[in-house]
């Protein structure tokens, strides 16, 4: 069986997974979400943007998608296309597939030619050597610990968690002790209006455990951001969108540029998942977060690579 949205018997599994194959749009003001399926994501990229792009798995060779290589290049090409760009992208994850040279090398080659300032945070495949040398040079300078580091744009308080180093039973993510420590007194100093967004490679809470789509300790590193009012949290890892909501945190994952998974519960188990012939770029994509002028809102225009 194929996951597509059309496929009633894939619908509803988890309530809180959004199938997009036209761009859909998430707004979060104040806790509160509105979400609605556009057919273009043009639509709330009022003020301040950034782009988000996810699992570019390069080096990654087989049959449901031979060219990574191509189908990234052609996902940063639409996140910079048009006169609108974003101010910056974020990766969030397994930039590289074997955490090789030569694909971090591409991976900065093809981030390079979009123009834009690029934030990462490593995916377990980009941190296989013991010690994680291949990654840290080109992308730790000025971090702490693993790779964790924050920084504030247009009034928003961005932090960068590191979640693969120390994977728990059936995957789970985990950020550790330090981490957690570094990232309380991170926040401890921002008033309670200042809105928040979190960036880790696997989804800080737990989407599906059987799978280790999830982390470990999250729940605690979201006990420090209670007292704001809004907190927007950005991964990657499990290759499509799921979106979630519990209080005032929004949780959003995004697509791949490389391949698809399943559809935990329904597919055998987690990993590349074929799809029919000429379907691949309705599976892949990427992701448009703005701030809008005024009422400062988070919204997330999520675009298929199709199209």
């Amino acid at each position: 069986m194929t996951d597509t949205p059309e496929n009633p018997d894939r619908r509803g599994f988890l309530t809180c997974m959004t199938w997009a194959g036209a761009a859909a749009v998430w707004t979060i003001s104040g806790g509160i979400p509105t979400s609605r399926l556009i057919g273009s994501a043009q639509a709330a990229t009022t003020g301040f943007t950034f782009a988000q792009v996810s699992d570019s798995h390069l080096g990654f060779d087989k049959p449901v998608n031979t060219n990574v290589t191509g189908t990234f290049q052609e996902a940063l090409g639409k996140v910079t296309a048009g006169s609108d760009k974003p101010a910056f992208i974020i990766h969030t994850g397994d930039i590289t597939h074997l955490s090789k040279p030569a694909e971090f090398d591409t991976g900065a080659q093809l981030l390079k030619a979009t123009g834009l300032q690029v934030y990462t945070v490593p995916g377990e495949h980009d941190v296989l050597e013991e010690d994680r040398k291949s990654y840290l040079n080109r992308y730790g300078k000025g971090t702490k610990g693993d790779g964790w580091y924050s920084f504030n744009a247009h009034g928003v308080h961005f932090i960068g968690l590191v979640n693969v180093i120390n994977l728990q039973g059936a995957g789970l993510g985990e950020l550790g002790k330090a981490q957690l420590e570094w990232l309380e007194k991170d926040v401890k100093g921002l008033t309670a209006s200042t809105p928040i967004v979190i960036f880790a490679h696997v989804p800080l809470w737990i989407a599906y455990a059987d799978w280790g789509w999830g982390t470990s300790d999250g729940a605690q590193a979201l006990t420090y951001l209670k007292r704001f009012g809004s907190v927007t949290v950005l991964n990657g890892h499990i290759h499509q969108i799921m979106q979630k909501v519990e209080g005032h945190v929004a949780f959003h994952t995004a697509r791949s540029t490389a391949f698809p998974q399943g559809v935990p519960g329904v597919a055998k188990g987690p990993g590349p998942m074929m799809v029919p012939g000429g379907e691949l770029k309705n599976y892949l994509g990427t992701a448009r977060i703005s701030v809008v002028n005024n009422a400062s809102p988070l919204a997330i225009v999520n675009t298929p690579l199709a199209g």
